[in-house]
């Protein structure tokens, strides 16, 4: 087994003349929970699609347990998007049979016990179902599964703040513990308490990457403080937030 499950060399990305990715260096071991951090247009969800294979690197290197990214890889990552991707005449429970008949990690009694901590009835129709809801759905799929890599992008910014708690202990509770956590978030403060290490991403740039422990012994602050104070200066400079 690769103890380094994901590595990036000089990565960079770019769409016509602008450059989302520049030049990025990125290791992450197994067993780890992990914040990718920054403001919106920052590069957290380019970053995301390159490592489960929905972009293609313009420059740079990725291996995922020592592979480059190709149909081994995308079977041992479980994927969470920004948005929903399924037809809304779906019910969970056709999801779930989908799941199931395409990633062999799929636990479905597990995907049931989510739902039902969860508030989700699994034969209501996507299109029944409010935006919070459907998020839910989509976590649970994710989450049932047994994967190596889980890459979550934003999956608490479309729920009220009284639900986020839910969905981290839903995160915590279900994730193999042999694997690793990415999760993109610009929202610190309610994410900060789950985090191993923490990653800033500025202008496609990773300024940190360290334990969240380091940081706060190194800084004084919380990691949220530290976001709050760099991004701050950033947006005051003109940059976008």
């Amino acid at each position: 087994m690769n103890e380094t499950l994901v590595a990036c060399t000089a990565l960079t990305k770019r769409y016509g003349n602008k450059t989302a990715l520049r030049g990025v260096d990125l290791e992450l071991g197994r067993g780890r929970i992990v914040g990718l951090l920054g403001p919106n247009g920052s590069g957290k969800t380019t970053l995301i699609k390159i490592l489960c294979g929905l972009l293609q690197p313009t420059e740079g290197a990725v291996l995922v347990d020592g592979q480059p990214v190709g149909p081994y890889t995308k079977s041992i990552i479980s994927y969470l998007p920004d948005r929903m991707y399924f037809a809304d005449w779906m019910k969970a429970t056709d999801l779930f049979d989908l799941f199931a008949d395409f990633y062999g990690d799929f636990d479905r009694t597990r995907a049931m016990t989510m739902c039902a901590s969860l508030g989700v009835t699994p034969s209501d129709r996507l299109k029944s179902m409010s935006k919070g809801t459907k998020e839910k759905v989509q976590l649970v799929l994710v989450m049932a599964r047994k994967a190596q890599l889980y890459l979550l992008d934003e999956p608490i910014a479309g729920v009220d703040p009284a639900a986020r708690d839910f969905i981290l202990s839903t995160i915590l509770t279900n994730y193999n513990e042999e694997g690793t956590v990415l999760i993109s978030t610009h929202l610190i403060s309610d994410i900060e308490k789950v985090l191993d290490e923490a990653i800033f991403l500025k202008d496609g740039q990773i300024t940190l990457h360290d334990t969240v422990d380091n940081i706060r012994e190194r800084e004084g602050k919380s990691v949220d403080a530290l976001f709050r104070d760099i991004f701050r200066a950033h947006n005051m400079e003109g940059g976008a937030f």
